[in-house]
């Protein structure tokens, strides 16, 4: 954040004291707050919705190539197919999510943020997605059962879905109204 300097340039002038007046303080602290406020809003506001549906992608099919690439035997792909495709998917995530971030700092001039998030959904959510999908797919190993993968799956689509919509709520519960 810049800095402002103030310097007062009409010290002499009558009428005008060197210090602020309790109201011109007040006002101040409630501007600062203000911007503060706004940009809190915009740093929680959604991801563009094109990344949410790639996220969705991902997490929805994440399972499914991790569980071929964990499979004991040759799944619908031989085994090489399957880490091509995990690589490929990774590589494209990062790349989709790079592109979000760096159009969306130059669009709104504030990085897209998960911290705004509350603690008590995020945690569980770093915790949560990477024991669904190694799980899944262990799970899918040791029982060759592939309706875990297809669970997985559906649990890391609706969670990408809700925690969209839960930004979307934030977003709109930290929105200041705007003066008219």
């Amino acid at each position: 954040m810049a800095r402002v300097s103030i310097m007062e340039t009409d010290a002499g002038s009558p009428g005008r004291s060197s210090s602020p007046t309790p109201q011109e303080a007040l006002a101040a602290l409630a501007e600062a707050e203000r911007v503060q406020a706004s940009t809190t809003a915009l740093s929680a506001t959604p991801w563009p919705l094109w990344f949410t549906t790639v996220l969705t992608v991902y997490l929805a099919a994440l399972p499914v190539v991790y569980g071929g690439v964990v499979a004991e035997e040759s799944w619908l792909l031989p085994h090489e197919a399957w880490w091509v495709v995990l690589m490929v998917m990774i590589a494209a995530f990062m790349a989709s999510f790079a592109y979000a971030a760096r159009s969306w700092r130059q669009r709104t001039g504030v990085a897209l943020r998960l911290d705004v998030l509350p603690k008590r959904a995020t945690v569980p959510l770093v915790i949560g997605a990477p024991v669904l999908v190694v799980g899944s797919a262990w799970a899918f190993r040791f029982t060759g059962q592939a309706g875990w993968l297809v669970a997985a799956s559906v649990v890391g689509a609706a969670v990408s879905v809700g925690f969209h919509l839960a930004f979307v709520r934030l977003h709109g519960r930290r929105t200041p109204a705007r003066p008219a």
